[in-house]
């Protein structure tokens, strides 16, 4: 049996996928979903799919061992950054290194680092006017986006697509190829 924790820190969307995806996968558990906001949609989408949602502070991630060990008590085989804004302890790398892993919506190393995440990639994106962009799925380090990559996908970029239509075709291959690299990541 393979344990996975999903950390994220807005709607879900992808945590969603992903459970719904090792829904009828009996050798892999979603051990839980932990979120740095306790108002996170996230919370809803937990309830909703029978998933353990746990909501913690910057004071229990960053000066105290509280996450670490709750970590600890489920043993994952994999941490998966779904859409989670902070940046992870050191602690937490050293304890399990490559064994946490990040999506990120764009093709790193462009459009990476603090600050970049959601629609300020794609609005990046569309104002240098690039003719792609895409996903990386990379080990977390750390610095902010700078892990190795394990897979990226690619799509086009339109002239005339808005930064919207960037970001619902982004989110196309994060739903596609996100729980696959999951999968063999855990194989």
């Amino acid at each position: 049996m393979k344990n996975i924790v999903l950390f994220a820190s807005g709607s879900g969307s992808n945590v969603e996928n992903i459970v719904q995806f090792f829904q009828d996968k009996p050798n892999v558990t979603i051990a839980g979903v932990l979120t740095n906001k306790r108002d996170a949609k996230v919370l809803d989408r937990c309830n909703k799919l029978n998933i353990n949602g746990l909501y913690f502070n910057k004071h229990a991630f960053y000066e105290t061992d509280c996450v670490l060990r709750i970590l600890e008590s489920i043993k994952p085989d994999l941490i998966v950054l779904a859409g989670f804004l902070w940046k992870i302890p050191e602690k937490l790398i050293q304890k399990y290194p490559n064994k946490i892993i990040n999506i990120h919506p764009a093709l790193l190393p462009k459009y990476g680092g603090k600050g970049m995440y959601g629609m300020r990639v794609h609005k990046a994106v569309k104002k240098d006017r690039a003719s792609e962009t895409g996903i990386t799925i990379h080990y977390v380090n750390e610095n902010y986006d700078e892990g190795a990559i394990i897979h990226q996908a690619k799509t086009k970029v339109l002239p005339e697509d808005t930064p919207e239509i960037i970001a619902s075709k982004v989110q196309l291959l994060e739903y596609e190829h996100f729980p696959k690299i999951i999968e063999q990541l855990l194989a």
